[in-house]
């Protein structure tokens, strides 16, 4: 962890960044007038696995779904003359 003003996080934000990517710093505080007012810190990947089949099991299609698809054609398709 170390401190910077904000003049000097506005310059080098992506020295910054790229420092949080690669490890170097684990945080990074931002100071006004020598007072920490903001803390930089990696995100932490979250991930994707875990969003797959969470639905499964909770919803039911019912037996009638496609009941009223001719209804639904007939809306959308014009009659030929």
């Amino acid at each position: 962890m170390h401190q910077v003003n904000v003049f000097q996080a506005k310059t080098e934000l992506s020295k910054l960044i790229s420092a949080l990517e690669n490890g170097t710093d684990d945080e990074i505080i931002i100071a006004r007038n020598g007072k920490p007012v903001a803390k930089l810190i990696r995100c932490e990947k979250k991930s994707a696995v875990s969003r797959i089949g969470v639905a499964k099991g909770k919803f039911r299609t019912p037996n009638d779904f496609n009941a009223d698809d001719g209804l639904i054609e007939a809306m959308f398709v014009a009659e030929k003359a």
